[in-house]
């Protein structure tokens, strides 16, 4: 398991932006992730290269997610 941090997809509300998963909330309630896990980039900039991102990647495009 990663620490994510402020500023990484796993906390972005862009990632896995659709729908709502059990390893999603985890990855949002306990701030770590396992590194296999990938998820779409729903970003709007981003969302027509349909991107793949893990929990640590990161953009300037990083908005807050609703806590879970």
């Amino acid at each position: 398991m990663e620490s994510v941090h402020d500023g990484q997809c796993g906390l972005c509300t862009h990632f896995g932006e659709g729908h709502k998963t059990d390893v999603l909330v985890s990855i949002r309630t306990k701030h770590e992730a396992d590194l296999k896990v990938l998820d779409e980039c729903g970003h709007p900039r981003h969302a027509a290269l349909h991107l793949k991102v893990t929990p640590i990647s990161g953009c300037d495009g990083f908005v807050p997610a609703a806590a879970a």
